[in-house]
């Protein structure tokens, strides 16, 4: 998990970039952001990249994604 709660954007999605970096084709992240940005952001680069958005949910003022990393 990676909660980059409290973090503007570019910042959300950087930080996720990082972490999908150093992980392993299949593997799993769930990102807590509260940027509201971050919708918009996570979608795009999801659909530009070979990473999958699996989940999407808003919870209050937070917004949770659940992303697989491709290949």
């Amino acid at each position: 998990m990676l909660d980059v709660s409290g973090l503007a954007c570019p910042m959300p999605l950087l930080k996720a970039k990082q972490r999908l970096n150093g992980m392993e084709v299949g593997q799993t992240l769930c990102v807590i952001a509260t940027d509201a940005g971050s919708q918009r952001d996570f979608v795009s680069y999801t659909r530009l990249s070979s990473h999958e958005l699996l989940q999407t949910r808003i919870d209050g003022d937070r917004f949770m994604y659940l992303i697989r990393k491709g290949g």
